[in-house]
């Protein structure tokens, strides 16, 4: 069993990240686990979004 981390700003840009590695991955997905954090800093939301891809 291996995991593969993703973070990213942009959920889009998460979005491209997974699915490219889906695309080259020639192991099987044993789960995704999906996460969305979000900071504030004076005026300014910041987004964080990550996900964990388990495979073999």
């Amino acid at each position: 069993m291996k995991v593969k981390l993703f973070d990213e700003n942009h959920e889009k840009d998460l979005e491209a990240a997974i699915n490219s590695f889906l695309k080259e991955l020639e192991g099987e997905v044993i789960e995704i686990k999906y996460q969305v954090a979000i900071g504030v800093f004076s005026e300014e939301q910041v987004f964080c979004f990550s996900a964990m891809v388990i495979y073999t």
